[in-house]
């Protein structure tokens, strides 16, 4: 990986981001998101991809972050493969 270069989520198990789409929806996962905050709810291990992408969003943001990450995520074994010529 080129130093600076960030990955995205892509460091992030598909299991914690579910969990953290989980209590936010429950309202235990603080926003905006923090160090203390990840902490709190068992989310330290994955604290570093988590605070560069989501730090500084409000609720609705955080939401629509995780959503689109577990929604690319949970499609891609399913999406079409197209043919040549389709």
């Amino acid at each position: 990986m080129v130093p600076g270069m960030s990955l995205g989520l892509t460091e992030v198990s598909t299991d914690d981001l579910k969990r953290a789409f989980s209590l936010l929806h429950r309202g235990d996962l603080d926003v905006p998101v923090s160090p203390w905050g990840l902490a709190r709810v068992g989310l330290q291990h994955c604290q570093n991809p988590l605070l560069t992408h989501l730090r500084g969003l409000d609720a609705v943001g955080v939401r629509a972050v995780l959503t689109c990450v577990l929604a690319e995520r949970i499609d891609r074994g399913r999406a079409p493969v197209l043919q040549p010529g389709d």
